[in-house]
């Protein structure tokens, strides 16, 4: 189930499903730790005898508080006649999650409303040797084991503190959750449970007729008892409105720091954009990983998650964001980059957020035979998203202590990494990590990371090595010409494999990852190789349906939905599309086909802006996990490429410049 309206400060990620259930929280770092089992925290409602879990009788509607990460949800029960409207947020600076609660009774009668709010923590991702306790000198609750604490704390009705709590055992024959003693609406004030534990705090309301009131609800993180006593503190001594206010107003200073020229976009896709931005950021860790997504379905898949950094999927992220303006965040990647590349200059396969290696598929042997198991494309689009940077923002003192262990090192490995006979790259697996060979999309990443590399030794100096860089930049575009260009097809092949017996292994398979010959300069978009094969590319991946856009490959069988189409459509690959339509475009006009994939992206979101990694060609449901980092943030880079590109053709005719200007005044 999608993981909808995502909220954090990069230390803490909380995400609900689309039923508003509480499915994730990571701290300390996004990503790596999930203290949410399967089973999610529960949100319940009593009113004058009734009871029920949200979302059972509820009418939900789940968006954010303009340009903020604060949720705006609405919960109607139609029957009582009660509306609920909670924001969600994670204080911009301390580890605290902060919901507000406001009732509204549009009925002829005084209620009572009790909240039930039912902690289910799974602690370091497993339920063993817990421990739920309350804390009566501070009226709280607390989850705890070993390092890691949780403390749980309400306040109305004018004042702090939990009243109505019990904690207790769960998963187990005999003890089904304490969640289910809040269905009567008493709690038992059992007072604390070890082992598998779970809780419940409640907040007691009296509601007058057609009249509203508010209570909150927050759980402080921390390492220890006096960090997580001390940030409730902040909360008491603060307020939990104030909190509210200072992190709006944090969130819309954030989004708005380059005051972008939204006169220039579609109401839309203005807003789209800034949620793009906002949801990219709860999926990057302050330590400089950014994570691909967080949604813990995908454990059902193959009993692991996404929560991990693609140095090839964050390289791209980080594109997008100095595109955008946010060096600060793209620095931190770069520095983290810079400490886990390999010695002998590439990267593995995928990292934990700490930047540990993280699990993996590809093999260290294969047929008795020791192999590299890598994505070389991951290793040169961090280096060619490093030079994107650099030529934007010119921080030099950044970039000096990288040039010599990171830029160098890294371009020495991709010069070496190549075959002697053809200067192709040597076999690595391709960014869907499913197959191994010479592919296309990772030469063209390779060319457009050595081109990089030459850029850089040019500016420090070492024109003899930057031409180096250059030469074999150029044999990389040759040998494509030479082998992976099919002069029947009139197009790229995906991938080709040299056999032993001197014979080569083409796999002809239109993928949409062609995108990449002219992406990163290997190509000119306007060559008739590019064109040919982008034509085919959208002839052949669209999909035929009322939902449209563009699969990966031909017959993807990766969470396949229908035999009607090539494969379910990625939101990734669809801008793929309009990237291509926009690097080819010489007028206004020309940028129409662009608008008009920017203007499905937007139809196929979700109300609250989420985008998914792929969504279902008939039903339009969405697949895999969500929010993708990847597809927002290739939605990021496409409006600014959109928006140079409208600056660019449209020109005085008296004096040359542009007609328009990015920023506003």
């Amino acid at each position: 189930m999608p993981r909808d309206i995502p909220v954090g400060n990069g230390n803490i990620l909380v995400a609900f499903d689309g039923n508003y259930r509480l499915r994730e929280f990571h701290f300390p770092r996004v990503g790596e730790e999930n203290h949410i089992g399967e089973r999610p925290f529960r949100f319940g409602v009593w009113v004058n005898g009734n009871f029920s879990w949200i979302p059972d009788g509820w009418r939900i509607t789940k968006n954010y508080l303009e340009k903020t990460l604060i949720t705006n949800v609405e919960l109607t029960h139609d029957t009582w006649k009660l509306r609920i409207i909670t924001n969600d947020l994670v204080d911009f600076h301390e580890n605290i999650y902060l919901k507000k609660l406001t009732v509204q009774n549009f009925s002829g009668e005084k209620k009572e409303v009790r909240l039930f709010m039912a902690q289910n923590f799974s602690i370091l991702g497993n339920d063993i040797g817990d421990t739920a306790a309350f804390r009566p000198e501070i009226n709280a609750l607390l989850h705890y084991k070993a390092n890691r604490y949780f403390l749980i704390n309400t306040f109305a009705n004018k004042k702090p503190g939990i009243d109505f709590f019990a904690t207790g055992n769960k998963d187990s024959k005999y003890d089904t959750g304490t969640w289910k003693d809040a269905e009567d609406g008493v709690l038992s004030r059992n007072p604390i449970a070890q082992g598998s534990v779970d809780s419940v705090a409640a907040i007691h309301l009296f509601v007058e007729k057609n009249a509203s009131d508010t209570g909150y609800y927050w759980i402080c993180a921390g390492t220890n008892w006096s960090e997580v006593e001390h940030l409730n503190s902040v909360v008491r001594k603060t307020g939990p409105e104030a909190i509210i206010k200072r992190t709006a107003n944090y969130w819309k200073l954030w989004v708005e720091k380059e005051n972008l020229n939204y006169d220039l976009l579609p109401e839309a896709t203005t807003h789209l954009y800034r949620k793009s931005l906002l949801i990219c950021r709860t999926q990057i860790n302050n330590c400089g990983s950014i994570i691909a997504a967080n949604d813990s379905d995908a454990i059902h898949f193959n009993r692991d998650t996404y929560s991990y950094m693609w140095p090839r999927d964050a390289a791209l992220v980080a594109y997008a964001l100095d595109l955008a303006g946010y060096s600060e965040i793209t620095r931190n990647f770069f520095n983290f980059c810079a400490g886990i590349m390999e010695k002998n200059g590439y990267f593995l396969h995928k990292y934990n957020p700490s930047g540990s290696p993280a699990s993996s598929w590809h093999p260290w042997q294969k047929d008795d035979k020791a192999q590299l198991p890598i994505q070389e494309d991951e290793t040169a689009l961090v280096i060619w998203a490093l030079w994107h940077h650099y030529r934007k923002f010119h921080d030099i003192e950044f970039i000096k202590p990288l040039y010599k262990p990171f830029i160098k090192n890294a371009a020495d490995f991709m010069m070496n990494y190549r075959d002697a006979d053809t200067a192709l790259p040597l076999p690595s697996y391709d960014l869907w990590e499913e197959r191994r060979g010479v592919l296309t999309f990772t030469a063209a990443a390779v060319f457009g990371g050595l081109t990089a590399a030459a850029h850089f030794a040019e500016s420090f100096g070492e024109t003899e090595l930057a031409e180096e860089y250059r030469r074999g930049a150029r044999q990389m575009r040759e040998a494509m010409d030479t082998y992976l260009y099919l002069d029947q097809e009139k197009r790229f092949c995906r991938m080709i494999n040299f056999k032993e017996d001197g014979s080569i292994e083409i796999d002809r398979t239109l993928d949409a990852s062609l995108y990449g010959i002219f992406a990163f300069g290997a190509y000119d978009p306007h060559d008739e190789k590019v064109k040919n094969t982008m034509r085919q590319v959208y002839e052949t991946l669209w999909c035929r349906t009322h939902v449209g856009g563009l699969a990966r490959y031909e017959n993807d069988a990766y969470y396949r939905a229908s035999e009607n189409t090539a494969g379910n459509p990625w939101f990734i690959t669809t801008l793929w599309l309009a990237q291509y339509y926009i690097a080819i475009a010489c007028q206004k006009d020309d940028l129409k086909k662009a608008l008009e994939i920017m203007q499905w992206v937007e139809k196929h979101a979700l109300p609250s802006g989420v985008l998914a990694e792929q969504i279902h060609p008939d039903t339009n449901n969405l697949l895999s996990v969500s929010p993708l980092t990847w597809s927002h943030a290739t939605y990021i880079a496409v409006v600014h490429e959109y928006l140079n590109k409208l600056l660019e053709t449209e020109k005085c005719a008296a004096c040359g410049q542009p007609k328009y200007q990015m920023s506003r005044e």
